[in-house]
């Protein structure tokens, strides 16, 4: 379903944006005012015999229909964002386990599918991108972007740039939460978004109490109304926020760590307890702001029209002005 047409972005360049997830696709064309025209989600086609040029060859039929849509409006780049491991300089998909790829050159398929230039990228790097340079980032020059939902990813900005370490960093949903805990799907043990994450909080209740529930709002009101197994399953993963947190304020020091996602929609509820308990476990640190992200599910999406605009900025025009 097409969605309305927002203005975000201000001026610059024409592009589409693709931000690629597991389940659903996020696709744009952006106008030369920074509107996002066509906005929809559609479900992501994965062929399990070569799953990233499934992906890349679902992409122009969605270009096609953004651009019937909007005759006269002639994209000069491709914005493209997945989740997993990503070497954006490489224009390499790494690794990603929900779509079986290995070392898979996305940014190549992609531009020989579209014949324009592709920005390619990870998707949470690209919301933290749109958070820095549009939302809830904003004032801040080293600052962490979370995204809470499903598992549990992260931006690393550091003196306004983006660190990337060659595509590695920022995986704090795979740092060791708990030795004797559950496996992740990762292939290790006892990872922070096995406790943490919207999604595991809910498992982690299913499993303890035998209630099935939608997702960990279900939960957090379950704790509210005095539910124990449930109170208990928040706090733990409470704790093992604030406990990484705690790690992150000692290594990075960020002036902020900004969180969205899922999990970030349960406001005051997140925010104060986890405030408290990271102010609990700092004594000489820089203490970061705990701040909610601005930009909601579509900060991906930006992020990639943002990255597609730079890379067309940043080419020639006699290169720009070709068909």
């Amino acid at each position: 379903m097409a969605g309305a047409e927002v203005s975000v972005l201000g001026p610059g360049p024409v592009v589409l944006a693709f931000d690629v997830g597991g389940t659903d696709t996020k696709s744009a064309l952006v106008d030369a005012d920074g509107r996002l025209l066509g906005l929809r989600r559609t479900a992501t086609p994965i062929d399990g015999a070569a799953p990233a040029a499934s992906v890349v060859a679902s992409l122009p039929a969605l270009a096609s229909a953004l651009l019937a849509e909007h005759p006269g409006v002639r994209p000069e780049a491709v914005g493209l964002s997945v989740p997993g491991l990503v070497d954006e300089q490489a224009g390499v998909g790494v690794f990603a386990s929900n779509f079986g790829w290995r070392d898979a050159p996305i940014r190549a398929l992609a531009e020989g599918a579209f014949g324009l230039p592709v920005a390619f990228g990870h998707d949470v790097r690209a919301a933290g991108d749109a958070e820095h340079r549009l939302g809830a980032a904003r004032e801040f020059g080293d600052v962490i972007v979370l995204a809470i939902g499903t598992g549990i990813a992260g931006a690393i900005i550091l003196g306004g740039h983006p660190y990337s370490g060659g595509g590695y960093a920022g995986e704090i949903g795979h740092t060791l939460a708990d030795p004797t805990g559950d496996p992740c799907t990762c292939g290790a043990t006892g990872c922070l978004e096995t406790i943490a994450s919207a999604g595991a909080i809910a498992r982690r209740y299913a499993a303890a109490s035998g209630a099935d529930v939608a997702g960990s709002r279900e939960v957090l009101a379950a704790a509210a109304a005095g539910d124990q197994v449930a109170a208990t399953v928040w706090n733990d993963a409470l704790d093992a926020l604030a406990d990484a947190l705690a790690r992150l304020a000692a290594v990075v020091a960020p002036e902020a760590i900004v969180i969205g996602g899922g999990l970030s929609q349960a406001g005051d509820d997140l925010f104060v307890p986890l405030r408290e308990r990271l102010d609990a476990r700092l004594s000489f640190h820089r203490r970061p702001k705990l701040v909610q992200a601005r930009l909601g599910d579509d900060a991906g999406l930006l992020g990639t029209a943002l990255a597609a605009r730079d890379l067309a900025n940043s080419a020639a025009p006699a290169e720009r002005s070709e068909p």
